[in-house]
C-alpha cells in the first residue's frame, strides 16, 4: 500500500506564481485548504488584493485532500438531536445550510469549468442492525414533518441489496442532494481560479506568530519568509498538522484533531465496480466507530473510517489499514483477494457539538470545526467568510453559535483511547 492520499496523488499538483511575498494586503488568510482557498477566491471577485499563507507544500494536502471523497448535505449529528438542543429554527438553518453548501460547491464547478468527476447522486445511510432501521425511519419522518428535507426516503434491504453488493446491510437512508468529487483535482482549479482572478498563494510560508495593529482588524503576519501586514485575517487552519492550528490557543481548547484513515482498492473494472455500487453513492454506516465508501471514476473502492482513535503517522496509518482491510472484506468478502493500492490518514477537527464555528475574536475571523462534513462546508463558509468581512454579518450561518473550550483540553488530545473505548462499548450495546 502507498501510504499516501490517492486524491493527492492521482491529481496535478498546483504549482503557485512565483512571486514575493507582498508587504501590504486587504486580506491575508492563514491556510490553503478549500475554505482558504475559496475565500480567497471571493474576495479576489470583489476587488480585494489577497494572500493565502499555506504552511504545507502544497494547497489542500490536510483535511481537503485527505477526506473520503464525500460531498454530503445533512448535519454530522441527528437532526432531531441538534433541535432539541438548540430549538427547530436554528437547526432547520444550520441543515439547510449544509444543502446551500453542496450547491456552491457545484456551481463552482460548473462556473470555474473544474474536471473534478462531480456527480450527484445522493448518500445512502446504511443500518448494519435491524434495530438502527427505527432509528433512520424515525429521522427520516422528523426531517420531512419539519420541512427540512423532502428529498430522503427509506430504502428496504432488498432496494439496498440491489445497489450494494452486499449481506450486511438491513436497510438505509437516502438523501438525494448529496454529491461526491475528486478532492485533488477540485482543490487544483480551486486554486488556480483563484489565483487567475487575482489572489496570491503561497506555500511553504506557515504564520509563526500574528501581532495585532491597534484595536481593529489590522495584523502583522510574521512567517518564515517575510511579513505582510493585513487589513483583515481568516484564520483557515482546522486541525492542521503544521503549526499553525497549534499557535493559537484558544482555538486548540475548542479543537479535537481525531485521525481518520481510508483505504483505497486497486482498479475493479466498470463491470465488477458497477455491479459492487450499482448507484454509485456515497454510502456510510450507521454506528459511532463507523464504514464510509465510495467508488471514484477509475472504477476503484474507496473505504474508510475510524479505523484507531490516534493521530495519523505513517505507522498509525499502515496500522489502521490493516483495521480497514479487515473491516472492507467483512462489509464485501468478494474483495478480500484485492490489491489496496493506498493507505492513509488525515486530521478531523471535531468540535464538541460536531457542528461548524465561523466568526471574529480579538479582531481576527475564522471558519473551522467542521467535524468529519467538510468538503462542502469548508468551500461554502469561504464564500460566506468572503461576504462577512465584505460587511455582511448575516452571512454566516453559524454567527450566533457559542463555541466554549473543550473541558480539560489544554493541547494534544490525551483522552483519545478512551473515547475510542467508549464509543466502541456503546456500538457493542445499541
Amino acid at each position: 500500500m502507498k501510504l499516501d492520499s490517492y486524491w493527492t496523488d492521482s491529481a496535478p499538483a498546483f504549482v503557485p506564481r512565483s512571486c514575493e511575498l507582498p508587504a501590504q494586503v486587504d486580506v491575508a488568510i492563514v491556510g490553503g485548504g478549500f475554505t482558504g482557498l475559496s475565500a480567497a477566491l471571493a474576495l479576489a471577485k470583489r476587488g480585494a488584493k489577497v494572500v493565502v499563507l499555506e504552511a504545507g507544500e502544497r494547497v489542500a494536502a490536510e483535511a481537503s485532500g485527505r477526506n473520503g471523497g464525500h460531498v454530503n448535505n445533512g448535519l454530522a449529528v441527528d437532526y432531531a438531536e441538534v433541535a432539541a438542543k438548540f430549538g427547530v429554527e436554528r437547526a432547520r438553518a444550520w441543515y439547510r445550510a449544509y444543502d446551500d453548501a453542496v450547491d456552491t460547491v457545484e456551481r463552482l464547478v460548473r462556473e470555474e469549468a473544474i474536471a473534478c468527476d462531480f456527480l450527484r447522486h445522493g448518500k445512502l445511510k446504511l443500518a448494519t442492525r435491524t434495530n438502527q432501521m427505527a432509528a433512520l425511519e424515525r429521522s427520516a419522518e422528523r426531517l420531512i414533518g419539519d420541512g427540512v428535507d423532502t428529498d430522503v426516503e427509506i430504502l428496504d434491504a432488498g432496494r439496498v441489496r440491489a445497489e450494494v453488493q452486499s449481506e450486511q446491510f438491513h436497510g438505509g437512508l437516502l438523501y438525494k442532494r448529496s454529491g461526491q468529487m475528486h478532492m485533488g483535482r477540485f482543490a487544483h482549479g480551486l486554486a488556480a481560479a483563484a489565483q487567475r482572478n487575482g489572489a496570491q498563494i503561497h506555500t511553504a510560508t506557515g504564520v509563526q506568530r500574528l501581532e495585532r495593529l491597534g484595536h481593529g482588524h489590522a495584523h502583522k503576519l510574521h512567517t518564515g519568509r517575510g511579513t505582510v501586514s493585513a487589513q483583515q485575517v481568516l484564520l483557515a487552519t482546522g486541525a492542521t498538522r503544521h503549526g499553525g492550528y497549534g499557535s493559537f490557543g484558544w482555538l486548540r481548547r475548542r479543537i479535537v484533531p481525531i485521525g481518520s484513515f481510508i483505504v483505497v482498492t486497486e482498479p475493479l473494472g466498470a463491470e465488477r465496480a458497477q455491479a459492487l455500487l450499482a448507484a454509485r453513492r456515497t454510502y456510510v454506516t450507521v454506528a459511532n466507530i463507523h464504514h464510509y465508501f465510495r467508488l471514484t471514476a477509475d472504477h476503484r473502492l474507496v473505504f474508510g473510517g475510524r479505523a484507531r482513535f490516534a493521530i495519523s503517522s505513517p505507522q498509525s496509518d499502515a496500522a489502521s489499514g490493516e483495521i480497514l482491510r479487515a473491516g472492507l472484506a467483512r462489509t464485501f468478502p468478494q474483495l478480500a483477494s484485492v490489491r489496496l493500492d493506498y493507505c492513509w490518514g488525515g486530521l478531523v477537527d471535531i468540535t464538541q457539538d460536531r457542528l461548524p464555528h465561523a466568526g471574529e475574536r480579538d479582531g481576527l475571523y475564522y471558519a473551522m470545526g467542521y467535524s468529519g462534513h467538510g468538503t462542502q462546508m469548508s468551500v461554502h463558509m469561504g464564500e460566506r467568510m468572503a461576504a462577512v468581512m465584505d460587511g455582511d454579518a448575516n452571512a454566516n450561518p453559524w454567527r450566533d453559535h457559542d463555541w466554549p473550550a473543550i473541558p480539560g483540553h489544554f493541547g494534544p488530545p490525551w483522552f483519545l483511547p478512551a473515547v475510542g473505548l467508549y464509543y466502541r462499548l456503546k456500538d457493542r450495546m445499541a
